[in-house]
């Protein structure tokens, strides 16, 4: 299969299970450093994955988001609530505008090197509180890329309509390691199992029949 794509990469569950299932498609998987109290964790695992795969890796930093945004997942932003993402509080760990911006950037690279998609991890359980993955803004701003390139260019989201546990299961029959994938917003040595991306990934991993090898506080 021809290798099309530029995959958006952070190195956890969602994105390294988009990133083995069209392996045969990923000419080059992007990161971002936005200064997130988690990306340090996330991006090595990132670079890892990469190299067990032989997929060139990236990393692009956006130093101004952590300078300009305000969100309690940026260092320094207000401390991250604990709780499920139905959780009104979650809404606090919103990065206004993160993947419109990443997804800008990652096409401008995919037409600079002759690739046709750009890819995106984005699944059913962000919906409720991430305007940014929902199927409407990954439809819009799919036309915005392809409107804007000269090739017309698409993002690919297989995920969007889909469960973290739906991918779990499909991570589980790729053979994937998730103890080698990052969730946890508060970026400590350990996941704290409490925030929401941690109960997701608890739950979506039980769900899928999966052994959580993952270290929690």
């Amino acid at each position: 299969m021809e290798k099309d794509s530029v995959i958006i990469f952070s190195g956890g569950m969602d994105s390294t299970t988009l990133l083995y299932d069209f392996r045969e498609r990923i000419a080059l998987a992007l990161s971002f450093d936005y200064g997130s109290r988690h990306n340090a964790k996330e991006l090595a695992f990132a670079k890892w994955h990469c190299q067990q795969l032989g997929i060139p890796h990236i990393i692009i930093p956006l130093e101004f988001m952590q300078k300009y945004f305000m969100s309690s997942l940026l260092i320094g932003g207000e401390e991250i609530p604990e709780g499920h993402y139905a959780d009104e509080n979650m809404k606090s760990t919103v990065v206004p505008f993160r993947n419109g911006i990443m997804l800008a950037i990652a096409a401008g690279m995919a037409e600079s090197r002759g690739l046709k998609n750009v890819m995106m991890a984005n699944h059913g359980g962000d919906h409720a509180i991430y305007p940014d993955c929902r199927p409407e803004f990954v439809d819009a701003m799919s036309a915005a890329i392809s409107a804007g390139t000269y090739e017309g260019l698409k993002i690919l989201a297989p995920y969007t309509n889909i469960t973290k546990t739906d991918i779990a299961i499909r991570g589980k029959q790729l053979g994937i390691d998730y103890a080698k994938t990052w969730s946890c917003y508060k970026g400590g040595e350990k996941h704290c199992g409490k925030c929401g991306t941690c109960v997701e990934r608890r739950e979506a991993l039980a769900a899928a029949g999966i052994t959580d090898t993952t270290e929690y506080e």
